[in-house]
């Protein structure tokens, strides 16, 4: 599969087979993670991998994610900003960055493999915080369940190149 249809395969999955996802599979996915770009190669980041039960759910309590726990895997992306590089013009931080390239690793793999996965920003940091016992230097970023999907594609309605693209002459 070419890179091209490999990004145009991706998709947000919201259904999942309750299917165990193979260890040798889960390490490869992980390794495209590790393999990932970081500004000056600090590798800000830290994966946890979440296979229980009461533990996924527990991350996600409310009636409305119990879909994302539903997957047999959830993976939760942490980041240490005290250890990303900073850009020195303004000071910004690029802990964030260096992790969500990091965590586009991890999908592509994850699509490439035949498994689905749909980030998820949208979680309460003091629950993963407990969950986790995350030290205070980390900070939880994003997640995504892992698993075999039980869904159907949509459609992706993306805007034109003339509208994201700039050409300077």
């Amino acid at each position: 599969m070419s890179f091209l249809e490999l990004v145009t395969n991706r998709y947000s999955v919201r259904k999942y087979d309750c299917r165990p996802v193979p260890a040798e599979v889960l390490a490869r996915i992980l390794e495209a993670a590790r393999l990932a770009p970081s500004a000056c190669n600090t590798q800000p980041w830290r994966f946890f991998v979440v296979t229980n039960a009461a533990a996924r759910a527990a991350l996600f309590p409310h009636e409305r994610q119990a879909w994302i726990s539903a997957a047999p895997v959830v993976l939760v992306a942490c980041s240490y900003p005290a250890h990303a590089w900073k850009r020195a013009y303004d000071g910004k931080n690029h802990a964030d960055v260096d992790l969500a390239i990091a965590m586009e690793h991890l999908v592509l793999a994850a699509t490439e493999a035949g498994l689905g996965t749909c980030w998820i920003c949208a979680f309460d940091p003091a629950v993963f915080r407990q969950v986790l016992t995350l030290p205070p230097d980390m900070e939880p970023v994003a997640a995504t369940p892992l698993g075999y999907s039980l869904d159907t594609p949509r459609p992706k309605h993306r805007k034109p190149l003339a509208e994201i693209v700039t050409y300077l002459p």
